[in-house]
């Protein structure tokens, strides 16, 4: 594939994410779901009313933001309601998070050529995550989760920039992740993990380094504490005939990592809190935080009777228990648009308008086979060696797909683990941070397929994406709330669980 070809590529990628955002996009004037909170506090920081939210203000500023800017437009007005506190259309208050979410795919895409310098690999990568059910439900309406992603693989997208540059350019990509991955953090908690997966796979560059090189022990440990990274670690990278940047981990020392990746996302983080405190003095910075996790703590645990849509992390992966943001039903589709009260009881209602935070099923469970085969493909990568050698041997270099694999299962695995041990209710959307990777993963078997020599292989390939595309057709009417037949709803809800 071209260097041309590639950037037209993108460009069409992001244009599809865009008109999937944005068609129809004030379908519904109403608040759908959580915007009865998110919408209402991104006006209530225009009208300097006071208000408590569980959750750092950064998602409820860029709300806020796209409010104000729709304020000066002469148009998008033709509909319009109160529901916020204020007169407002439903298009001021989502199409910030529209234009928003239409970036992720496009980030993916680059993370996924950072990683590999494959072209295809990237293409792939970028337009199944344009295909995903949930992210387009999440970027339509205003909602919170989508910053908390793209904020979060900006900074994962910087980092790696970061690795590739000469040392000048280097430090200005560092900084810059390190405020991404402050404001991921500024939107919800749960950001931070994308900064902790690159913890942790830049800790596990140093101790492979420590455990191959016993003998440099000492040499290693100052490069780890030196700003000026020692010939000897670079050429090990250097050895590699196509150096990416996953393999310069080790020339970032401790310092500049504490500084660029610890005080910088801290101190962000910290002054995004500034706007929100002046508006709500009754919290200081320390208080606001010990009322948002006293918050969190007394919500009840997973179970229906907290709230019918609980799905504990094991559900997420295999996609048993979606989320219904808006149902209505009307007796006919030329009837106006239901956006208030209970729908019709039922047999009445001949029409169903739904918005189903349900993953793209194809994308999802054949993302989550690849992360299970990435993490396969590494451990047999040392099990097979070690039993054949009575050993345990360690490549001095590790390959570029075993890269892919560290970094795609590091990164799932924490942003998905810590999930474990949370006893509140939570539900699907908390998946968003963790499925990205491993639609990284599966485009990465895709890639691999397509590339074989093996027909048989190549043809799994052409069958995988085909079934991504035709799961995404099926089941868009649902992402976009198009109307649907009482027969077409059902046909859509695979499972009683999905209701």
């Amino acid at each position: 594939m071209t260097k041309n070809l590639y950037r037209l590529c993108l460009v069409g990628i992001f244009l599809i994410s865009l008109a999937l955002r944005f068609w129809g996009l004030d379908r519904f004037n109403t608040l759908v779901f959580d915007e009865v909170y998110y919408a209402k506090f991104g006006n209530n920081y225009l009208t300097h009313t006071q208000f408590f939210d569980g959750h750092p203000p950064l998602g409820k500023y860029m709300i806020a933001v796209g409010i104000w800017l729709s304020s000066h437009i002469p148009f998008w007005q033709d509909s319009v309601n109160g529901l916020t506190g204020s007169l407002r259309s439903p298009w001021s208050y989502r199409w910030m998070n529209a234009l928003s979410g239409s970036f992720i795919p496009v980030i993916i895409a680059n993370i996924a050529y950072q990683l590999s310098y494959r072209r295809s690999f990237a293409v792939l990568a970028g337009f199944f995550t344009a295909l995903d059910g949930i992210f387009i439900v999440e970027s339509r309406y205003a909602l919170i989760n989508i910053y908390i992603v793209l904020f979060g693989l900006l900074g994962q997208l910087l980092f790696l920039l970061a690795l590739s540059q000469k040392q000048k350019n280097k430090l200005l990509y560092l900084g810059l992740a390190g405020i991404a991955f402050g404001a991921s953090c500024a939107t919800k908690w749960n950001g931070l993990f994308f900064l902790a997966g690159i913890y942790a796979i830049w800790g596990f560059a140093w101790i492979y380094q420590l455990v191959i090189n016993k003998h440099q022990f000492q040499e290693i440990i100052k490069n780890l504490f030196n700003f000026s990274i020692n010939n000897s670690v670079q050429q090990q990278s250097c050895n590699i005939s196509h150096v990416l940047p996953l393999h310069k981990l080790t020339q970032i020392n401790i310092w500049q990592f504490i500084f660029f990746l610890g005080i910088i996302p801290l101190t962000f983080y910290s002054l995004l809190w500034i706007p929100h405190l002046q508006i709500n003095p009754k919290y200081g910075f320390i208080e606001v935080h010990q009322e948002i996790l006293g918050f969190h703590e007394r919500l009840g645990g997973n179970s229906p009777s907290v709230h019918p849509y609980c799905a504990a992390w094991y559900k997420w992966p295999l996609l048993t228990r979606p989320m219904a943001y808006y149902y209505q039903t009307a007796h006919r589709i030329t009837d106006p648009l239901p956006v208030l009260g209970p729908p019709l009881p039922n047999g009445a209602g001949k029409v169903i308008y739904d918005v189903h935070a349900l993953g793209n099923p194809s994308l999802w469970w054949f993302g989550f086979a690849s992360i299970l085969f990435l993490l396969g493909m590494l451990i047999v990568s040392v099990v097979i060696p070690a039993i054949k050698q009575k050993r345990l041997p360690l490549p001095e270099n590790i390959s570029p797909d075993s890269w892919i694999g560290l970094y795609l299962v590091f990164n799932y695995a924490v942003n998905l683990l810590p999930w474990v041990r949370v006893n509140r209710c939570v539900f699907i959307y908390h998946y968003m941070t963790a499925v990205v990777f491993a639609f990284l993963a599966i485009a990465w078997f895709v890639d691999q397929c397509l590339h074989s020599y093996y027909r048989p292989l190549r043809v799994v390939g052409v069958t995988i994406s085909f079934l991504i595309i035709a799961a995404f057709v099926y089941w868009m009417p649902i992402y976009l709330g198009l109307p649907l037949s009482p027969e077409g709803y059902r046909f859509r809800m695979w499972f009683q669980s999905w209701i």
